[in-house]
């Protein structure tokens, strides 16, 4: 019978050398307000290379030391990073400090306001592009589809496939606001048992509180470990 492998803990703050393991107390969580002054920072920023890209694509901005398509892709790269980056910074936040899901449009709007964004972001331009009747097909064509790719990459990297709502991080404090909970680096839940059967392969586990657990994307617990406490009021998941 093969050995059982031992696993190693992990602060929530804390890395891991190849010699010595580190471990110290989880740190904060943070406040979310810098971090969505940050978001709408980038977000300004993006909406600013856009324009850059628009005045390049109708020939009002030159930088001469490149052509016009390199010009046009650079400028809409960089607004891709300023929309993905802006995104996660604001999801992070939404996950520190959620809103209520009472009004479920407002808590969709809310949560995906990186995905609205995007499309600020690359839609004008697109339609720019196609509509555009005076310029040269080689240029319209490379301009539109990078617009195109530019827009689905920001929409997916920015929408939230996992938010959380104020009642669900208030019913996880009550329940489980003085206990260690446990995730893994790809796992999408928090365990209460660090001997949970969905850990047992896993070598390496990060340790902290549940709002640290909630704050780095495991917003929900695992169905096992929710039975084996007795807990209910809390979101759950496999």
């Amino acid at each position: 019978m093969a050995e059982k492998k031992k696993k190693k803990y992990v602060a929530a703050d804390s890395e891991v050398s190849t010699t010595t393991q580190k471990r110290k107390e989880a740190k904060p969580v943070g406040n979310a307000g810098p971090l969505r002054v940050w978001a709408i920072v980038l977000w300004v920023l993006a909406f600013a290379l856009e324009i850059c890209a628009l005045m390049v694509y109708l020939g009002k901005l030159d930088l001469q030391f490149m052509p016009q398509i390199w010009q046009l892709i650079c400028f809409l790269v960089l607004d891709l990073i300023c929309v993905i980056i802006g995104s996660q910074l604001w999801k992070k936040a939404n996950h520190i400090d959620p809103i209520s899901e009472k009004n479920k449009t407002k808590f969709w709007l809310w949560n995906n306001m990186g995905v609205i964004v995007a499309s600020v972001a690359f839609v004008p331009f697109a339609i720019l592009a196609l509509t555009d009747k005076n310029a040269d097909k080689k240029t319209k064509t490379i301009a539109t589809v990078a617009a195109v790719i530019c827009l689905m990459i920001g929409g997916v990297a920015s929408y939230d496939f996992n938010p959380v709502s104020s009642e669900q991080l208030q019913a996880a404090q009550n329940t489980l606001g003085g206990k260690t909970v446990y995730w893994t680096t790809f796992g999408k839940v928090y365990h209460t048992h660090d001997d949970c059967s969905h850990l047992n392969r896993t070598e390496t586990l990060t340790y902290g509180t549940v709002e640290q657990a909630i704050a780095n994307n495991r917003v929900r617990l695992c169905k096992t470990c929710a039975k084996q406490d007795g807990v209910s009021g809390v979101a759950t998941e496999e």
